[in-house]
């Protein structure tokens, strides 16, 4: 891993995505939609740029990727409760996908909890690509009613779970950044 600055500019970009949930959650809470769809926007963006910059300028990090993971978690949990306050009644059509999706962030993080003793940060292929697909789904949703892509994107998101797990199970310590579980085979080194 390369430098560990707090004030690199992914790490940078990631407190500025963390900043922006307060004011998420407030946009939600008045039902301000149009600002709401465009802070999330801002967020949604720094998320994609964060990671990018990070590899480009050889600033990847423990830390940066633990305040990636946190903003990730966080901003969904936005665009839950802007679905709850801004558009109940999309909340309650989607309201079973919504649990399979919180059930696909809870299940991995608490398992790793139990087993490692801190929040993973596996950010593998599959979550990245999920988390890609999140935005367009999520605003296809809100805007037009277009449930089938926001309904395979939470799918998509309960099989990235089931990856997590196994990476979980594989590893004999905390580890962040690894691609995928099949990335893992063969490496008899799984620790840190």
């Amino acid at each position: 891993m390369a430098e560990k600055n707090l004030y690199s500019v992914p790490n940078i970009l990631s407190l500025m995505r963390l900043a922006l949930v307060p004011v998420l959650v407030a946009l939600a809470y008045f039902s301000r939609a149009e600002e709401f769809l465009v802070v999330l926007a801002i967020s949604l963006l720094s998320d994609v740029f964060d990671g990018y910059l990070a590899r480009k300028l050889n600033q990847t990090s423990e830390l940066g990727a633990k305040l990636d993971s946190w903003g990730d978690v966080l901003t969904y949990g936005c665009m839950i409760l802007g679905l709850y306050w801004i558009w109940p009644q999309v909340f309650a059509q989607q309201v079973w996908f919504l649990v399979a999706a919180t059930l696909s962030f809870v299940v991995p993080v608490a398992y790793a909890l139990g087993k490692f003793g801190e929040y993973p940060s596996y950010h593998t292929l599959g979550a990245k690509t999920a988390a890609v697909l999140m935005a367009p789904a999520f605003y296809l949703l809100t805007l037009v009613g277009a449930d089938l892509f926001f309904n395979a994107v939470i799918v998509f998101h309960v099989i990235v779970a089931f990856e997590e797990m196994a990476i979980t199970s594989v590893l004999t310590g905390p580890r962040s950044n690894v691609r995928s579980i099949f990335s893992l085979a063969g490496n008899s080194k799984l620790a840190k």
